[in-house]
């Protein structure tokens, strides 16, 4: 009955591997590894579109500055990496490492992201040092991301001002992106049309003005 038992835990536990492959930044803390969406394991790095203060209390987009960060560092380059889980959204958990180096460390290291510790102490330490030595985004001061995220999640649904026009036009640091109802961040993204964001009515449209599709 034991053997039987433990053979069905088995079955049910998803299976974990190992891959490689060529790094395309989506933000902060997540890739795409040879074709595979990999959130890195630890860490927590600001939204793309979260505001901070910097050292003289000024706001700045430090979600945006992030994403250019990773991405001039790590766009391109070969990961290897080690699933340890899988998440709601179907995104692989993992560790992973460029020459050798874990990049979710170097990322804590250079102040960029948080150790996310409801999940892992992996990087404690090197969030603290990365305070004490006020580097990165511990040179001012930034909402959790985990807050930044609940606090969005809790917005009053922004309504379209036409009920077929209901692709949302973003400018954020990474640019012009139209995000679809389906999209991960369709929800909290708000247009501002005095920002010269717009709504379209197709992607076709939105292409024709020069926005392009967000990754997720």
């Amino acid at each position: 009955m034991i053997r039987f038992c433990s053979l069905l835990l088995m079955l049910a536990s998803p299976a974990f591997a190992d891959f490689r492959g060529t790094i395309d930044v989506v933000d902060g803390d997540t890739f795409h590894v040879g074709g595979i969406t990999v959130r890195l394991h630890g860490i927590d790095a600001p939204e793309v579109d979260q505001p901070c203060e910097d050292a003289s209390g000024q706001p700045w987009m430090c979600g945006a500055f992030v994403e250019a960060k990773v991405r001039d560092l790590y766009q391109g380059r070969t990961a290897f990496c080690e699933e340890v889980d899988r998440d709601r959204y179907g995104r692989s958990i993992a560790r992973c490492q460029v020459n050798g180096r874990d990049v979710g460390g170097d990322i804590v290291e250079n102040g960029w992201a948080e150790a996310y510790r409801r999940y892992s102490m992996d990087y404690d330490l090197a969030e603290k040092a990365a305070q004490v030595n006020g580097v990165g985004l511990w040179a001012g001061k930034m909402q959790s991301p985990s807050a930044f995220r609940a606090e969005q999640r809790v917005l009053p649904v922004q309504e379209a001002p036409q009920s077929d026009c209901i692709i949302k036009g973003n400018i954020s640091g990474s640019g012009q992106i139209y995000h679809m109802p389906h999209n991960r961040d369709y929800a909290r993204t708000r247009i501002n049309l005095s920002n010269g964001e717009r709504w379209f009515c197709s992607e076709q449209e939105a292409r024709a003005a020069g926005w392009r599709a967000a990754r997720n």
